[in-house]
Order: C-alpha cells, then structure tokens, then sequence
C-alpha cells in the first residue's frame, strides 16, 4: 500500500517502523534531518507535506497539536494535494474542535478523516503495544484498521465521527492526569506520617489496584527518567484540551481546572520540559516545604 507518515518525533519514528513491511512509505518531517536519517529503512523523503502524500493511499500524521495539524493540512495544502478517496488518519491529539473542522474540511474535499490517537508511551510503541481509538467512517475504518493493528495491541472503534476518538484520548489523558495527582498527594501525604512513598506505592497498588499503570506511574515520579515520555507542557496541553471539550459539551470540570492550574505553576516555574509525572510530584514537594516552613 501506499502510505505517506508526516511527523517523525519518537512516537510516530517507533509507529512507522510497524509499517514498513510491505508498503510503500513516503514520510515527511519540519525538520529534514530526522527524515533524512530513516532512508537507510527504505522510505522515501518528501521535501513537504504535500510531495508526501500526493500519491498516498492512506496518510497518517502525527503532529504537534491542533496549530500544526491544520497548518500542514489546511494551510500548506496537503489535504488538497491528496488524491480523491485517501484516507487521512489522525493520530495528534488535538482539540474536539479541531477535530470537528478536520473533519469538516476532508469531507468538501472528498477525502476520509479518520480520528486514530494512540494510548501509550514511546517505549509502548516501539513494542507495537499501543492502544488505538479510531472513529470515522466504516468502509475507511476497514481498510485502515489491518494497518494500525501493526502497531497496537488493541483497538476501540468509538464511532463515526472522527472527533469522539479525539474526545476519548483527551478524556483518557484527564485520568492519567487524575492518577498522577492522586498519588503525588498520596505521597506528599506519606512522607509527612514517616512513610516511604515506595512504600505507600506498593501497599495501594497491590492491595487495591493491582495496575500497571499505577506501578508505572508511581515509579516515574520516584524516579523520573532522563528522557522525559511526556513533558509537562503536553500534560498542560492535554488538561486545557479536555477544559475545552468540556465547556463545549456544558459539562463542569473542577478536578481539571484543579490540575490544569497545578501544571500551569509548574510551568511558570520553569520545569516545563520536565517528566510530566515526576516534575507534577517534585512541585507537590517544594509548595509542600514552603508551606511547612511558613507555619
């Protein structure tokens, strides 16, 4: 099949490598050098989004946030330069809204938007263990579904409108949130009654959760990585795209507000490309200290 893949930061690097098995793939980056250093895998290189995919059958894309993803395709011209009946599958999350001018915009086009975001870390990725959430038609879902189903170790159709999935991976993004600040307050709470947070980690975990994520999560904000997966400017991002989606909806968010505005502090305070879990947690334990030492 024919494919063009634009945007090759570590996600969408760790996804591609699923499908280049017997397609023909055509990927395009902003910053030429990444692309460059893939030909060795047997793609080609586009100069822009619309050499990519002018011959495309399917295109994915996996860009930044809404500005990005309506700039490559509205703005530069790749939705326009896509043949008539290609499939467009978006895996960015993006805002509800966005999604719904995409969606918009393909179908004057004669083209199939397909909402496809993906649950899951860089490492998750590489692994081809990623959860995918499609919605969109279902003659375009069909033909793409074998595709994703390279990459992801399940797949949950939420509808036809390509937005619900954009809807799903936001609203799945405000319980990783919810998780994280639960146990930072968790912990904080811990290390004041003389308990390791190790140790409040494993007692909830494996005596009431007995998750992996919580495992996980837990263990990113003990020890954050070197490499962030996530930063806390993408939790900022996530947290203000469910606000969003819930305004438009008419439906009260408080516990969002609540962590959007703990994110947006650790922002102001310089830890923006910090782990999203591990940098939410260090905050928590410095307000906590400059609250302790104004008693």
């Amino acid at each position: 099949m024919r494919i063009a893949f634009l945007g090759l930061g570590k996600m969408g690097v760790a996804i591609l490598k699923h499908l280049l098995p017997d397609n023909e793939i055509t990927v395009w980056n902003r910053t030429l050098s990444t692309a460059e250093a893939l030909r060795g895998e047997g793609v080609k290189v586009a100069a822009t989004p619309q050499e990519a995919v002018k011959e495309a059958e399917v295109v994915f894309s996996i860009l930044l946030n809404d500005a990005a993803v309506e700039d490559v395709f509205l703005k530069q011209g790749a939705l326009e330069a896509m043949p008539a009946g290609s499939i467009h599958a978006c895996l960015s999350t993006i805002s509800v809204a966005s999604s719904q001018r995409l969606t918009e915009a393909h179908q004057q086009a004669g083209k199939h938007f397909i909402g496809a975001p993906v649950f899951g870390r860089p490492h998750v990725a590489e692994a081809g263990k990623l959860w995918s959430v499609l919605a969109g038609e279902d003659a375009s879902l069909a033909k793409l579904r074998p595709l994703v189903e390279r990459y992801s170790r399940g797949v949950t159709v939420v509808g036809k409108q390509p937005w619900s999935a954009h809807a799903m991976k936001v609203g799945g993004n405000f319980m990783i949130t919810a998780m994280i600040a639960s146990l930072t307050e968790g912990f904080v709470f811990a290390e004041a009654n003389g308990i390791e947070p190790a140790t409040y980690l494993q007692v909830v975990n494996q005596g009431l959760f007995q998750s992996p994520f919580v495992e996980m999560y837990g263990g990113l904000m003990l020890h954050p990585p070197e490499t962030p997966g996530g930063t806390i400017a993408l939790g900022e991002k996530d947290a203000r795209l469910f606000l969003d989606a819930a305004r438009g909806a008419h439906v009260p968010a408080p516990l969002a507000h609540q962590f959007h505005e703990h994110l947006k502090q650790a922002m102001a305070e310089g830890m923006q490309n910090a782990d999203w879990a591990g940098g939410y947690y260090q905050l928590a334990k410095t307000v906590a200290g400059r609250e302790h030492g104004n008693d």
